[in-house]
């Protein structure tokens, strides 16, 4: 049984959503398959302005997910591949949503607009790099139709990671 998403928006990230992240990112379960620990304020300062210049320059980023009371959820969207391993070269989507918001389809509906605005910005194929212990994360790859192309071990954790592809044309 398939039920009806929720209305999400997706905005540029501000300044001010640097602040929103950490504090939702602070949260062990949320980080379970991203280090384990919320990074510094001035990780996510730099990565929201990172995610600025993004979009201003392809058309997409990695979107803060604004819920309908107009809390910020997390994010979600798409960039190039950030790390000098992996699919170098490709344009990865991704998603971290705050642990009060999982299990309501925020992340589904968020990646089904994100794909169409990659799509609408000229991205023939994307990935989404997830870790394989990450069921959450594995079932919206299969739910936005993505299909399992590698696996592998990611050098900085030694951990197994699957390697998910999507063609948009």
């Amino acid at each position: 049984m398939n039920r009806a998403l929720p209305d999400v928006r997706l905005r540029v990230p501000t300044d001010e959503d640097a602040f929103a992240w950490h504090r939702i990112f602070a949260d062990p379960e949320v980080m379970e398959f991203h280090g384990g620990r919320a990074a510094e304020l001035s990780v996510y300062e730099e990565l929201t302005a990172r995610q600025r210049r993004h979009d201003a320059e392809h058309g997409f980023c990695l979107w803060t997910m604004v819920g309908p009371e107009g809390e910020v959820l997390g994010f979600t969207g798409a960039q190039p591949w950030p790390h000098g391993w992996g699919p170098t070269g490709e344009i990865e989507i991704g998603w971290r949503l705050g642990r009060a918001h999982w299990g309501k389809g925020y992340v589904t509906a968020a990646a089904r607009t994100t794909l169409e605005r990659v799509r609408a910005a000229g991205v023939r194929d994307v990935v989404a790099m997830v870790n394989a212990r990450n069921e959450r994360s594995i079932a919206v790859t299969k739910r936005l139709g993505m299909e399992l192309a590698e696996r592998f071990t990611t050098p900085v954790t030694g951990q197994e990671g699957h390697r998910y592809r999507l063609t948009l044309t």
